[in-house]
């Protein structure tokens, strides 16, 4: 689908951009992806712009990789591009104004995994026994930066069905080092006993300090709140989201599903995300600083303003 982007292929680009660099979050994908719709797509007016890249960010949304990241920081994108004072100047001038912005806030939020991966790794002692959730690119720099620190600690990680994202994992931590041992999913109850934390990543962070992850990270949070061991969640403020989800019905069925699967009958399709709701949360460490769940509201609305 091309939209009102001319020639550019969007959904070409965005899925290329995922598939070059497996480490690339599908937010800043989707990111890259309306930068580069920027720049080749020629506007005559401001509405003609907003309605590029509001077809192009709806294009995105077809695909099928993660939504929710994709959602907000489309958002987050748009609304920092257009803070810009537009009047009295050419489209060209304004379309030059908006790509710098642009990738002022990309190269933001690419050092944000890094912000996040030193402030989480301080928590980190030496002897300690984590465990993990799936494959969480932000989980796993923490972890190796704290390896790098000289801190020797054990990793739990939880295959992660149906995609056994847990194996790359503890491919990743075994490369740098890391001693780990990958356990089913059903077995988090009988490992939680023996961590000293949980450290999972994030698919999106809601407005009331809960987050939207892969299926079975709410389980993991019910156990650890039973065993009174903390709960860590470590996400980028790109994932932060304007939804205020109270259950897991309220989740929009677009988030849970893939797109295949949303024209058949839902009962017999598997989730492939959950929500947590703040309760089960300890501390969220994201690049705005280590957040308490009450706090996320706060920085929503600032992001926002």
């Amino acid at each position: 689908m091309k939209g009102n982007s001319g020639s550019f292929d969007v959904a070409g680009y965005f899925v290329q951009e995922m598939e070059k660099d497996k480490n690339l979050s599908a937010g800043i994908a989707a990111i890259k992806t309306l930068l580069m719709v920027l720049e080749k797509t020629p506007f005559d007016t401001v509405q003609e712009l907003h309605t590029t890249i509001k077809t192009a960010i709806e294009t995105m949304r077809q695909t099928e990789q993660p939504l929710t990241a994709v959602i907000s920081g489309c958002e987050l994108f748009s609304r920092f591009i257009t803070l810009a004072k537009i009047d009295d100047i050419t489209m060209e001038e304004c379309k030059t104004i908006m790509l710098h912005r642009g990738n002022m806030f990309l190269q933001k939020l690419l050092e944000a995994r890094q912000i996040i991966a030193k402030q989480a790794s301080l928590f980190l002692q030496d002897g300690c026994r984590v465990l993990t959730h799936s494959r969480s690119r932000v989980v796993l720099e923490a972890i190796t930066v704290a390896a790098q620190s000289n801190k020797r600690f054990h990793v739990f990680i939880t295959k992660s069905s149906t995609d056994n994202a847990g194996e790359r994992m503890k491919a990743d931590l075994e490369k740098s080092g890391i001693e780990c041992t990958l356990i089913l999913d059903s077995a988090i109850g009988y490992v939680m006993e023996n961590v000293d934390m949980v450290l999972v990543g994030a698919e999106g962070v809601v407005e009331s300090g809960g987050i939207i992850n892969r299926i079975g990270t709410l389980t993991m949070a019910l156990c650890a709140k039973e065993m009174k061991k903390p709960f860590y969640v470590l996400a980028e403020s790109f994932k932060f989201s304007r939804l205020y989800p109270l259950n897991q019905r309220d989740l929009p069925n677009e988030y849970k599903y893939p797109r295949k699967s949303l024209g058949g009958d839902l009962a017999k399709t598997h989730p492939q995300v959950d929500y947590t709701p703040p309760a089960y949360i300890t501390l969220l460490f994201t690049d705005l600083g280590v957040l308490t769940p009450s706090a996320v509201s706060d920085e929503l609305i600032k992001l926002y303003l």
